[in-house]
């Protein structure tokens, strides 16, 4: 059996670029290693740099059977699947050949995998057995990153990405604390069924109808969803509270992942904005955090602005580069391929009621990754922020995303990122190390009791 592993977000024409999604609970299992949560596109690769195409996406009309003569009752031949799935795998494994971001495939013997693989599709598998292959191949490069998509995984991936979440169950966007078996809330989702519950960010919810929501393995049950209109009851535990049993009706859910702010106060008085982002997931997370600013600032201009990252899983390049812009302006690094090619990671600033120069905060943690890593890293290396929390895993691979016949989708790693004005730091290997270190468990505090916010409050304190 092989970890489970987490993508990010689609997008759905030639080009993706995509980090890696930590987050789980939007009513999906995670234990399976075919789940995903989001992707991205880059929306102004230079022309000088026409290598950088992926491969098309494959249609599944097969180009080399004969058509049935009209004079007889044969049936048209289609392909048998498993000549469907030697076309999948070829193009698949191909595409890890010409494209993946480390030549030497992190010591594997790609020719030998190629073998092996092409070797058991040949004796035969059932569809279920040859995704599962697919998602066990990628695995195998050992990045942590690049990830195989089942074709409903795909489909859910790219309504995730447009914002479009279309769910029956209670609306929380969770994280899994297997070490202390519960999952506990990131985001609640607008007027949801866990809203008017009274559930809260940083509640954790331990049980569903007295079944413990993760299991022996660590891994987070989908006791969640359920059919429309169904009651269950929820252990819930709030952080310095004791567990409570809370009735929940499950509903239909849509809409976007929320980005929720508020403005706080320093020791001394001052306006400090808020806002918590935990994807670039999900494209309206960039409109969001604009909206966010112009409310924080509509009474008075912010003396500063926490943005805490701590549990964002990353995304989409596009998002990304647009909250960006909120702070900074110009070419803030370069993305850099197996061959040593460099492309620009250029930002377009777009000033919103003085957030171009506000004293910036940014969170990290070990649940920061990708484009949340890419994201705090800027911001410092641009001079812009302040990191206050723990040393992020390091996992900044660019992925590029590749669409198959059968609607599946491989997203592999393709490029790194070097930043702009410390081109020798390796995030990858170091990831992004907080200027001042503070440890928090997201499940034992709360934005009130939070030793880290406490602490971003003083720091911004004392700027003048």
């Amino acid at each position: 059996m092989f970890p489970p592993k987490r993508a990010l977000l689609l997008a759905p024409l030639l080009l993706f670029v995509l980090a890696c999604q930590v987050v789980s609970g939007m009513g999906l299992p995670t234990a399976a290693p075919s789940l995903q949560q989001f992707t991205s596109t880059i929306s102004s690769l230079p022309t000088a740099l026409p290598t950088f195409t992926p491969l098309p996406t494959y249609t599944s009309t097969p180009t080399d059977i004969p058509p049935t003569p009209t004079a007889t009752a044969t049936p048209t031949l289609v392909p048998t699947p498993s000549a469907r799935q030697l076309r999948i795998f070829e193009k698949l494994w191909r595409t890890v050949r010409d494209t993946y971001l480390y030549a030497d495939f992190n010591g594997l013997d790609w020719e030998a995998v190629g073998d092996e693989y092409r070797q058991r599709i040949k004796a035969g598998l059932t569809n279920d057995d040859f995704y599962a292959a697919m998602e066990e191949m990628i695995w195998r490069l050992g990045d942590d990153h690049s990830v195989f998509l089942r074709p409903e995984d795909a489909s859910a991936e790219s309504a995730e990405f447009a914002g479009e979440n279309d769910y029956v169950g209670i609306g929380v966007l969770t994280t899994v604390v297997p070490e202390r078996k519960r999952v506990t809330i990131l985001v609640v989702f607008p007027d949801s069924p866990a809203e008017r519950a009274g559930l809260q960010p940083h509640d954790s919810i331990l049980a569903v109808n007295g079944e413990p929501l993760v299991d022996e393995n660590g891994y987070h049950r989908n006791l969640l969803r359920g059919a429309e209109n169904t009651v269950i009851t929820l252990t819930v535990q709030t952080p310095g509270q004791g567990p409570r049993q809370v009735d929940v009706r499950r509903a239909r859910v849509t809409g976007s992942v929320p980005v929720p702010y508020t403005v706080l106060t320093t020791p001394g008085g001052k306006g400090v904005g808020y806002i918590l982002l935990v994807t670039f997931a999900d494209e309206t997370v960039d409109d969001q955090v604009e909206k966010a600013l112009k409310d924080l600032t509509a009474s008075a201009p912010l003396d500063g602005l926490i943005l805490d990252n701590r549990q964002n899983g990353g995304g989409a390049d596009e998002v990304a580069r647009h909250v960006l812009g909120f702070f900074i302006n110009g070419t803030q690094g370069y993305f850099v391929d197996r061959k040593d090619r460099r492309r620009a990671f250029n930002i377009v600033g777009s000033d919103i009621n003085g957030s171009s120069k506000v004293p910036l905060v940014v969170m990290v943690g070990p649940a920061t990754v990708s484009f949340g890593e890419i994201f705090s890293g800027v911001l410092r290396d641009a001079g812009r922020a302040y990191i206050i929390g723990e040393t992020t895993e390091g996992n900044i691979e660019l992925l590029w995303g590749y669409d198959f016949e059968d609607g599946s989708r491989a997203w592999i790693a393709h490029e790194t990122f070097r930043p702009l004005n410390h081109p020798n730091e390796n995030w990858e290997q170091s990831g992004i190390v907080p200027d001042l270190s503070i440890p928090v468990h997201w499940d034992e505090v709360t934005l009130e009791t939070d030793p880290a916010i406490g602490a971003a409050l003083e720091y911004l304190d004392g700027i003048e």
